[in-house]
């Protein structure tokens, strides 16, 4: 029996989810876009911003706050030890686990990459006035705020 198109009862326009989900891809798309040419990707480009952010961060607690799945992370953390970028360090507490810490030679890759980010912000921001910016960071700091207060009680409750 052939297939027949799925109908599609929900309003996608009117769906917040769905223009979080796509403003966030075409503005990954435009990051990596950019970084590419440089021969950075956009993963790399992750591990960097949460070390710079957080300091130095175990791989587990990269591949949860990155959504990836350990191994991926582990080809992605292969290339960035080869290149001099990072270093995995053993923990002191736990030897299973394993800290990253950015190197040195990470400090001209991340020039590249937060250059790369302003001028995807100047070109995602276009048209807004830096009213209208503040404004979707503060709105869009509520709906985080609101969604991760909803997981919190869902996973009290369990």
């Amino acid at each position: 029996m052939a297939g027949r198109p799925m109908p599609l009862e929900y309003d996608f326009e009117n769906s917040i989810g769905f223009w979080l989900i796509v403003g966030a891809q075409a503005y990954q798309r435009a990051v990596n876009d950019e970084l590419a040419p440089q021969g950075i990707t956009y993963r790399q480009c992750q591990v960097l911003a949460l070390l710079s952010l957080g300091g130095p961060t175990s791989q587990a607690e990269l591949a949860q706050k990155m959504e990836v799945e350990p191994p991926t992370l582990v080809g992605i953390l292969d290339r960035m030890e080869r290149d001099g970028w990072i270093h995995r360090e053993c923990c002191a507490e736990d030897r299973r686990r394993k800290l990253i810490h950015a190197t040195n030679n990470a400090e001209p890759v991340w020039n590249k990459i937060t250059a790369a980010a302003r001028r995807v912000r100047s070109r995602a921001t276009k048209g807004l006035s830096p009213a209208q910016i503040e404004q979707l960071k503060e709105l869009l700091g509520v709906v985080r705020n609101n969604l991760e207060a909803s997981t919190i009680a869902t996973e009290n409750d369990r």
